[in-house]
């Protein structure tokens, strides 16, 4: 038989640790910035150069899919869609396929390598936008400065 004084498991200690010491949950309220992953922040930057190209090219950018991820897949030789700095792919276009069964053009973001590449947060944004804007230029048939412009 347990004694009286323990803690009982299950709904009556609603909000407590295993041990009964504290409430479970979030240390940082999620509207402050010090929630947010880096990955998330990331995200951001990459949907911030998005919007404003956006806004200038929406038309052009309809069918246009952005993603993330990590890091580059391994491939042996990566084929002249691929942004890179040295051998680091830091970024990938893949034109898409029109037709019935049709696939949007995707430029494809390297979260990892972008990441290593930069001083601070902010150089890691003008990164982001310079790497966006390059694959961008590539899709559209244009010169980056045409899209800066």
């Amino acid at each position: 038989m347990a004694s009286p004084d323990r803690r009982r498991s299950g709904p009556g200690r609603r909000g407590r640790d295993r041990h009964g010491r504290g409430l479970r949950g979030r240390l940082v309220p999620a509207s402050l910035p010090m929630s947010r992953t880096r990955a998330e922040m990331f995200d951001d930057l990459v949907l911030d150069s998005v919007e404003q190209l956006e806004q200038r090219f929406s038309q052009e950018l309809a069918g246009v899919e952005f993603a993330v991820e990590d890091v580059p897949p391994d491939l042996n030789v990566y084929d002249s869609d691929v942004l890179e700095d040295g051998e680091v792919p830091l970024a990938r276009l893949l034109p898409g396929r029109p037709g019935r069964h049709g696939v949007p053009p995707r430029i494809v973001l390297y979260r990892r390598p972008l990441e290593f590449r930069a001083a601070d947060h902010d150089d890691l944004a003008d990164l982001v936008h310079d790497v966006i804007i390059e694959q961008v230029a590539n899709l559209l048939g244009v010169s980056p400065e045409e899209l800066e412009g």
